[in-house]
């Protein structure tokens, strides 16, 4: 499909491709396709006059937008693979992951160089950090150039000799995941793999109405480009995302559950096909997000390693009764089984192809408990690692939660919180929607948690939840320890 997308970039060169708002909402043309064919074209002469060739590692930190899409395109013209610098994951962490992937060069834009240099301090409030850049070998800037900026990657590079391809098979991206400064892992995407995903995208994306298209992900980048419809990067401030639904009208929007969260608080309304994914998105998410006017809502679970893995609507998601968190159907070619701890195992042709300085594996071990039920749809039961033990029962909050996500929740979470001698307990922790008062949510509550059973939490608490990583899931290590704290004061 990368192959399909500069083609089609070429092919026309005047259209608008990549968008951003402005604070009103408005839309403003960030690159032009030609502008995008043109800017690939620079990066990949650039890269082969400094001696890269396929097979060599590219640090990349640009943010999403053309020129990190631009930077792609490069990349898997020359062959190369792609490291993914994420600032969200610690600078020691990084440094550990990197020491494996070995760059030979790190593109960095000029705030990648900020928070790796003058503005620490300030990113770290922010929890992103990453080590001296410096230090990771030989950098380049792409972009305008911050104070303290490494030299620009060359621009007008001799373009004779430059491939036009690479025809090959071979590592594309490295997306660094779970793992310690002891033993980082990374999850190495093969040129087959990651093509797989893309025309997986591709498919679910197919039948929607002409028009642009909301997202800041690759993943959405790609396929829509290649199918000729511009794609708007998403505002970061709930209020401006809200006045760009309403004057760009997408045909389909892909914002994470934080985003349309803040985007619903914020009273927007929605057209065409919702898509979800990176963190859960139960039920009453994505029936408000019909109720905000969107004709479809969809729910994509995927992972780092396999994206996307299954889809499900909302209608069909809402009427889902059985325990559990239905995520839908294996999409095409995913395969599932269930190892004897009730782990959920997928492969498929857009699988990772092993994590780094591993062997490959063809079976992702996704860390959630799942069944299959009836009509071979996925539902999640759970991570492994979250089982709270309490009296000696295991209990899996995947289960359950779903229940919490009655009207006037925004998010709900079951954690546990030690008691001594290994015992734990098990307890709600609710975020109320905004102006929904906690005492009708109590008494809406009180059911859903009474036929939990053996299950039924010890106490049920109302607070904003703790959010954390790249995809702004619930952390559930700081949700345990908030409530711990608010018991240890007494809270019922």
């Amino acid at each position: 499909m990368l192959d399909r997308l500069d083609k089609a970039l070429r092919a026309r060169p005047e259209q608008p491709a990549v968008l951003s708002a402005t604070r009103a909402g408005g839309t403003r043309v960030r690159a032009t396709q030609g502008e995008l064919a043109e800017m690939a074209d620079d990066f990949a002469a650039a890269l082969h006059a400094r001696g890269l060739r396929a097979g060599d590692t590219v640090g990349v930190a640009v943010r999403p937008g053309p020129r990190a899409l631009a930077v792609l395109l490069a990349l898997w013209r020359l062959g190369l693979r792609g490291a993914v610098l994420d600032p969200g994951a610690g600078a020691e962490v990084l440094r550990a992951r990197l020491a494996l992937a070995r760059p030979a060069l790190v593109l960095a834009d000029g705030a990648a160089q900020a928070v790796a240099g003058w503005a620490r301090p300030l990113a770290r409030r922010a929890a992103l950090e990453l080590p001296e850049l410096g230090s990771l070998g030989p950098v380049a800037t792409v972009g305008p150039r911050l104070p303290g900026c490494a030299p620009a990657l060359e621009r007008g590079a001799p373009r004779a000799g430059v491939p036009a391809g690479y025809d090959g098979d071979g590592d594309a991206v490295v997306v660094f995941t779970s793992g310690t400064t002891s033993r980082p892992r990374a999850v190495v995407h093969t040129r087959a793999g990651l093509a797989a995903g893309m025309e997986t995208v591709s498919a679910l994306f197919e039948g929607g109405a002409d028009g642009p298209v909301l997202g800041g992900t690759f993943f959405v980048l790609v396929p829509s480009l290649t199918h000729g419809a511009p794609v708007a990067l998403p505002a970061r401030s709930p209020a401006t995302l809200a006045r760009q639904l309403a004057r760009l009208g997408p045909r389909d929007t892909y914002l994470t559950p934080p985003q349309l969260r803040d985007a619903l608080g914020a009273g927007a309304r929605f057209g065409g096909r919702v898509w979800t994914g990176s963190a859960p998105a139960g039920a009453g998410l994505l029936g408000r997000v019909r109720e905000a006017g969107a004709e479809q809502a969809w729910g994509v679970y995927a992972l780092t390693e396999l994206f996307p893995a299954a889809a499900v609507e909302s209608r069909e998601k809402a009427a889902f009764e059985g325990a559990g968190d239905l995520v839908g159907s294996p999409l095409p070619g995913v395969r599932t089984a269930v190892d004897a701890d009730g782990q959920l195992l997928l492969t498929g042709p857009a699988a990772r192809d092993r994590y780094l300085g591993e062997e490959p594996d063809p079976w992702v071990a996704t860390g959630d408990r799942a069944r299959l039920d009836g009509a071979g749809r996925i539902v999640l039961e759970g991570r492994c690692k979250d089982m709270v033990l309490r009296r000696a029962e295991n209990i899996y909050p995947g289960l359950y939660e779903p229940a919490l996500h009655v009207p006037g929740v925004e998010l709900g979470v079951l954690v546990g919180v030690p008691a001594g001698d290994g015992d734990e307990r098990l307890v709600a922790v609710v975020q109320p929607q905004p102006g929904v008062p906690e005492p009708a949510l109590r008494a809406a509550l009180s059911e859903p948690l009474r036929r939990m059973g053996t299950a039924r939490p010890d106490a049920l608490l109302f607070a904003r939840i703790p959010l954390s990583g790249r995809s702004r899931k619930p952390d559930r290590a700081a949700v345990s320890a908030l409530a711990a704290a608010r018991l240890g004061g007494g809270a019922r």
